[in-house]
């Protein structure tokens, strides 16, 4: 992707291998749905387990082709979320060359770190957040009022609370970089913490939208807690800051 430093590239260059790019992140989404197929009996007995695992042993599809197209939704969306890491770092290599060196080294450490938090926070929503929500939900049950659950609502509600407890992992790295370039401070983020719960709380009901509140408060606690790390990774920045400030003013001394 990088091109020679003796020759400029066009705008028409850049557009082909912008093309080019696209091209090949959709093939790439599209090969790893492919793939992912041949097991999507698999990965939807993996997906439904949490709902298996809190005694309902069974979920049910209303239309001749409703497991179908569970089957067909599940594998791509574990396609997608398989090479997603690929697509951006090929997507990332496209605008490299454009990058300063300065710019390089703080980016990439923030791709990397980045994509990392997302997967803790769609594997840590997935293994131990949705059983919880599973076993919480399905307690209100009675004899009166027992629980039938759809396959593609749970699935629907699954992959939505997997995304957005992944996007909220990022949480502690935008407050790190917002901290690093001083828009916000450690001092800023305590005094305000009353109104980040508030819309913390906003957030997870918009996240996962309909009257579950349960869904709600299961995804708020954990954003909570990733909140109050970010002021702690604002303070190592702080603490960082002030140290160099320090040791750059007795050098000069």
């Amino acid at each position: 992707m990088a091109r020679s430093s003796e020759k400029e590239m066009t705008i028409l260059e850049h557009i082909a291998e912008l093309r080019d790019t696209i091209i090949w992140a959709a093939a790439l989404a599209a090969g790893a749905a492919l793939v992912a197929w041949f097991f999507s009996a698999r990965i939807v007995d993996s997906l439904l387990r949490p709902a298996v695992q809190a005694g309902h042993h069974s979920l049910y599809f209303t239309s001749p082709l409703g497991a179908l197209m569970l089957r067909l939704k599940a594998a791509g969306f574990v396609g997608l979320l398989a090479v997603a890491p690929l697509i951006l770092f090929k997507i990332y290599g496209f605008v490299l060359p454009g990058l300063r060196q300065r710019e390089r080294r703080v980016i990439t450490p923030v791709l990397v770190v980045g994509t990392a938090l997302f997967y803790t926070g769609v594997v840590f929503c997935f293994l131990v957040l949705m059983p919880v929500l599973m076993r919480v939900g399905l307690s209100f049950a009675s004899e009166s009022l027992q629980p039938w659950l759809s396959a593609g609502e749970y699935l629907g509600l699954a992959a939505r609370m997997c995304l957005a407890m992944g996007a909220m992992f990022e949480l502690p790295l935008v407050v790190f970089a917002l901290a690093t370039i001083g828009i916000v401070s450690p001092r800023m983020l305590m005094r305000r913490w009353r109104e980040a719960v508030v819309i913390i709380m906003i957030a997870a009901a918009v996240l996962t939208p309909g009257p579950d509140v349960a869904s709600q408060i299961m995804l708020g606690v954990p954003i909570l807690l990733l909140y109050f790390l970010s002021v702690f990774a604002a303070l190592l920045v702080t603490w960082r800051r002030k140290r160099k400030q320090a040791r750059q003013l007795a050098e000069s001394n």
